[in-house]
């Protein structure tokens, strides 16, 4: 019975210290931070929230997509990473996440748009890094051309510019 309750034991504790590892996995960043991340996070490197650099950005798992834009002329190249996969790299679980720009003009964006093939977080426009003057440095946009669902007001009114912070709300 002993042997059971340290066998137990062990594994309790290697499951809390598995559970504080991810929670710490995010690493800190090395250079300009573009974006940060608060609330209904688990994953953080900067007490409770979670800054990211380009790189760190990167590392989710940069992907292209190419879409027209109503602000925009002819198909763009948007070079980002899925919302989708940013929220399961954070453990976010709350219900929306509301997104604010360098001006503190903020949308809340339905957690329910954080699917694959759906919104995206965009960090490049046709091959550049994109300036605050030019809709950086990050930008939420939704693959307009690939469903006619997403060309609607509703979609448009969430496509933040000028990004710079998110707060998951519960």
């Amino acid at each position: 019975m002993r042997g059971m309750h340290m066998l137990c034991g062990a594994v309790m504790a290697l499951i809390v210290w598995t559970g504080a590892a991810l929670a710490s996995d995010l690493p800190a960043p090395e250079g300009p931070v573009l974006l940060h991340v608060t609330g209904e996070i688990s994953v953080t490197n900067q007490d409770g929230a979670a800054a990211f650099d380009l790189d760190l950005l990167r590392g989710i798992g940069a992907q292209t997509i190419e879409t027209t834009t109503i602000w925009t002329d002819g198909v763009q190249t948007f070079e980002g990473v899925p919302l989708h996969d940013l929220t399961k790299a954070l453990g976010i679980t709350g219900s929306a996440l509301r997104a604010t720009a360098v001006n503190d003009y903020a949308v809340d964006i339905p957690l329910a748009d954080a699917v694959p093939g759906g919104a995206f977080l965009a960090f490049a426009r046709n091959g550049r890094p994109m300036s605050v003057r030019d809709k950086g440095p990050l930008w939420v946009i939704y693959p307009y051309d690939s469903a006619p669902r997403y060309q609607a007001e509703i979609y448009y009114a969430r496509s933040i510019w000028q990004l710079d912070r998110i707060e998951v709300l519960p």
